[in-house]
């Protein structure tokens, strides 16, 4: 996650950087098979704001606040964390909702 983060704090807020997170996570998932889990409910939160503005007015606020949270969500995990940990990043992440 950390070439994650790091690309993700060098982009922009708009849709096409969510979505092309979404693709990188589906690479990670591919060639990384223990953290597929977490990079499926991970590209799920992404997904769901991605579909819920797509080809909508994105109010700037919204975008930044969304961005902010997944690059705070994302930095925050721990792939290398004993079972407690990664259990507790998963369950963070599958109730994390990045712009309500």
């Amino acid at each position: 996650m950390n070439d994650l983060h790091a690309w993700l704090s060098q982009q922009h807020h708009g849709l096409r950087t969510f979505q092309t997170f979404q693709q990188k996570l589906e690479t990670l998932g591919q060639h990384d098979p223990a953290q597929r889990g977490l990079c499926r409910l991970l590209s799920g939160v992404v997904g769901s704001y991605v579909e819920a503005f797509d080809e909508a007015p994105l109010p700037v606020d919204t975008a930044e606040i969304a961005y902010r949270r997944l690059l705070t969500l994302v930095e925050s995990l721990d792939l290398h964390g004993n079972a407690a940990r990664r259990l507790a990043d998963i369950n963070r992440v599958a109730t994390c909702e990045l712009w309500r």
